[in-house]
C-alpha cells in the first residue's frame, strides 16, 4: 500500500531513493494563558528499511513570552527499528522556540529554532545539532481553515559522535501539504516531503515520503 502512494509522487531511480511513509499524532494542550503542554508521535515506515523503522515521541511544556512566541523545553525517546525488531535507543533534549501566525496578506509564516542534544544507549557520545524551520501557509477558502502549506528544515550538526558523522548540514526537509479540518479543534495534513540527506565520501540519499498527520488542540 506504501508503494502504491508513494507512487502518486514523481522520484529519481537513485539507489539510494527510498520511499516512506509517515504517520503524525501531535496534540496542544493550553494549560493556562502562560503555560502549554504538547505531545508528538512520529511513526516512520521504509521500503528500504523493509517496514517501521522510527517510532519518535516528542514531550514538551512550552511558556508564552508574548503573543505567538512560545519558549519550549522537553524529552523525546526515539526507539530504532531494523524491519520492525528493535535495533537501539536514542534519547533527545530538546528546547526551541516557535513564532507562528506571521501575516504577509493572506498568507501566514511560521518560524522554529529548536536544538537538540542526542545520546544513544551503548554508544560513548553526546551529539548536538540545531534546526531552524520555516512553514508558509496558504489559505484556499475565505475562512482560512483550508489551504496549501510548504516547509523548509535544516539539521546542522554542531560536532561529531559515532552516531553523528557530520559536522554541518547534515539533511534538509522541503514539504508540501494540504491541511483542513475535520471537526472543531482537529486538523487533518495530507503531503509530500523530501529528505536529502548528504552522505561524507559518497553520493547525497534522497526520501520521498507520503505524510499524514492529525494535529489537536484544546484549550
Amino acid at each position: 500500500m506504501m508503494s502504491a502512494a508513494i507512487a502518486l509522487f514523481p522520484t529519481s531511480a537513485w539507489a539510494s531513493d527510498d520511499s516512506q511513509l509517515w504517520l503524525t499524532e501531535f496534540a496542544t494542550v493550553r494549560v493556562s494563558d502562560k503555560w502549554r503542554f504538547s505531545q508528538e508521535i512520529v511513526t516512520r515506515i521504509s521500503d528500504q528499511r523493509h517496514g517501521l523503522y522510527e517510532v519518535e515521541s516528542n514531550s514538551l511544556i512550552g511558556y508564552s513570552l508574548a503573543p505567538n512566541l512560545i519558549l519550549w523545553a522537553g524529552y523525546t525517546h526515539d526507539p530504532n527499528y531494523d524491519a520492525g525488531r528493535f535495533a537501539i535507543m536514542e534519547h533527545r533534549a530538546r528546547e526551541q522556540v516557535t513564532l507562528d501566525d506571521i501575516r504577509l496578506g493572506r498568507l501566514s509564516m511560521a518560524l522554529r529554532l529548536r536544538g537538540e542534544q542526542r545520546w544513544r544507549e551503548g554508544m560513548v557520545g553526546t551529539g548536538w545539532r540545531v534546526r531552524p524551520f520555516v512553514r508558509i501557509a496558504l489559505p484556499l477558502a475565505t475562512q482560512g481553515q483550508t489551504g496549501i502549506a510548504i516547509s523548509h528544515e535544516s539539521f546542522i550538526d554542531l560536532n561529531r559522535t559515532k552516531f553523528q558523522a557530520i559536522e554541518g548540514e547534515e539533511r534538509m526537509r522541503n514539504a508540501v501539504t494540504l491541511y483542513t479540518p475535520i471537526v472543531t479543534g482537529l486538523n487533518v495534513e495530507l503531503g509530500y516531503m523530501n529528505q536529502h540527506r548528504f552522505i561524507q565520501g559518497g553520493s547525497d540519499g534522497q526520501d520521498h515520503a507520503v505524510t499524514i498527520a492529525l494535529n489537536a488542540a484544546f484549550h
